[in-house]
């Protein structure tokens, strides 16, 4: 393996690992993608952020075929939107607490539903943006997604968590865990 492309894996692999060690991701149910070359790497289906490895990656090309590796993640058509739409380097979708809990509550601007409370989420994430209701994994889902991906920066699917998409994996995490924080401090706010 490339020594760039092993950068990338273990900065995936402890992103994921700190994120479930502190309890911001839980079961099988977040995902971490990263591009590297013309390949997009995915966490694959069910896998748990506290087991990731380098082998737990499904490799796909950017019209989304699987290349290689296990069964990828049933949100990567979410993360390929990001890659072409965005032009970003790595992609993040947790079910992280508050931003879950957040994302459950009626917002007027469905293009800026998490307040800025401090700058850092403006600077490290910018507007965080509501995509209504759709089932997991669902074309339905998709297809919201795309309609809204241009209004905001970051994303919170309703009733579903979080999805952050920066030029590379630490920025993303950056990015992830100052989401979460400021849906945590909007809520103590509101109540």
């Amino acid at each position: 393996m490339e020594e760039e492309l092993k950068r990338k894996m273990e900065q995936a692999i402890w992103s994921a690992k700190s994120l479930f060690e502190r309890r911001k991701a839980a079961g099988s149910a977040a995902n971490i993608s990263f591009s590297h070359r013309d390949r997009i790497y995915i966490s694959a289906s069910g896998v748990c952020f506290g087991d990731l490895s380098m082998d737990s990656f499904a490799v796909m090309d950017r019209e989304g075929g699987h290349l290689g590796g296990p069964k990828p993640s049933k949100e990567f058509p979410l993360h390929r939107l990001l890659y072409i739409r965005k032009g970003v380097g790595a992609v993040l979708h947790t079910h992280s607490f508050y931003a879950v809990l957040w994302s459950c509550l009626r917002h007027e601007n469905m293009h800026d539903v998490i307040p800025a409370h401090t700058p850092y989420l403006r600077m490290k994430v910018g507007k965080v943006g509501m995509v209504p209701y759709a089932p997991p994994g669902s074309d339905e889902l998709f297809a919201l997604f795309e309609k809204y991906i241009d209004k905001s920066d970051g994303y919170l699917l309703a009733n579903h968590g979080p999805v952050v998409g920066k030029e590379n994996i630490l920025e993303t995490f950056y990015g992830m865990e100052e989401l979460e924080e400021n849906a945590k401090l909007a809520w103590y706010l509101k109540s």
